[in-house]
């Protein structure tokens, strides 16, 4: 079985963080970078060479891949800021107050946060850490996509 790339490491968040060439991009980083560890209450982490992320649980498929993954986080993508917060976070009614975003089945991606509602985003952030690995969220089994 394929072992899983994107682990935690001992890299530095700021070091990674402050490498982001568009001053822009860097600055709404941090910003995520203080809403997530608010909500969190824990210090990030660098999961792989390119995302942060904030604790962490053990996973496991049907098909019996399994590994470990953080529970909220986010990456500076050099056209977006992906932004990982929960399965199915599509669904959630706050998606419709939000702004202008694009995503896939777990992540969320926008331009700037110039482009959302930042206390939307908040709130979906902490959605997203409180149902995480508790089996609390109701969109998870809603995905289609």
């Amino acid at each position: 079985m394929a072992e899983n790339k994107t682990k935690e490491t001992d890299a530095s968040v700021e070091d990674f963080l402050d490498s982001v060439p568009h001053e822009g991009k860097r600055a709404d980083s941090y910003r995520i970078l203080e809403m997530m560890k608010e909500i969190t209450g824990l210090p990030p982490k660098m999961w792989g060479d390119a995302m942060v992320g904030f604790g962490s649980y053990h996973y496991k498929y049907a098909s019996g891949h399994e590994g470990d993954i953080f529970q909220v986080g986010f990456s500076p993508r050099k056209s977006y800021l992906s932004l990982y917060l929960f399965y199915g976070y599509k669904f959630h009614p706050l998606m419709k107050k939000l702004g202008k975003h694009k995503g896939g089945k777990s992540c969320l991606n926008i331009n700037k946060l110039a482009d959302v509602d930042e206390d939307v985003l908040y709130e979906l952030i902490e959605f997203g850490w409180q149902s995480s690995a508790g089996g609390n969220n109701p969109y998870a089994k809603m995905e289609t996509c």
